[in-house]
């Protein structure tokens, strides 16, 4: 799987917040890093389709070798993770696990119990979210993306709410199993850390190379 942003350029009011003309192949991270406020989150808004209307965007985005530049945010296949969870408080884990999963009753209750024992929590699918730690939310919201079929992932500053050991710990749970899963992956972070875990290019919005 590849992800394209070809001559991708993204302006406010005339002034041109982002430019970026690059390819993300499979099972690779591209950080994108700057201050807050410098329109990172506002590039992963474009990919996804969500660009607030005060924003213009020009250019094409590729995944997979397909345009998906005019297609629906619901239709595009690119998974995302902020900076929150954004776990249902109404829903048990496994229920938010199996939000939106087609099929019957057992293949969603088959499809939650794999992501659980590959999250590291067998068992917990009755539990309320709110009994979990930040790390295990977090591990929940990453399978709850990953069992919606992406072809992409997006990151939007996942792991600044963590403390240090949970945060590399989770760093290392996101792109393992992307790297599974063949995902070309952007990364939104001011963290130095997160940048080295991904070992990949760095760049910022301009596409400038980042030496860290």
């Amino acid at each position: 799987m590849t992800l394209r942003l070809e001559n991708l350029c993204i302006t406010l009011a005339g002034r041109v917040l982002a430019k970026l003309d690059l390819t993300v192949s499979g099972g690779n991270v591209l950080t994108i890093m700057g201050p807050s406020g410098c329109g990172k989150s506002t590039v992963l808004a474009a990919l996804i389709g969500a660009l607030p209307p005060a924003f213009s965007m020009r250019g094409r985005i590729w995944l997979d070798g397909v345009d998906v530049t005019q297609v629906p945010t619901h239709a595009r296949r690119m998974g995302i993770l902020f900076q929150n969870d954004i776990l249902f408080p109404h829903m048990s884990v496994a229920g938010n696990l199996g939000f939106g999963l087609p099929g019957n009753v057992t293949a969603r209750r088959a499809a939650t119990d794999a992501a659980l024992s590959e999250a590291g929590l067998p068992g917990m699918g009755a539990r309320d979210p709110a009994t979990l730690s930040g790390g295990q939310r977090a591990r929940v919201a990453l399978m709850r993306t990953l069992l919606s079929g992406p072809r992409a992932l997006l990151l939007d500053e996942p792991f600044s709410s963590l403390d240090s050991n949970m945060r590399a710990s989770m760093r290392q749970f996101v792109f393992e199993r992307a790297t599974e899963r063949n995902l070309p992956v952007i990364l939104v972070t001011h963290d130095h850390d997160d940048a080295r875990a991904a070992a990949g290019p760095v760049i910022n919005v301009m596409g400038e190379r980042i030496q860290l």
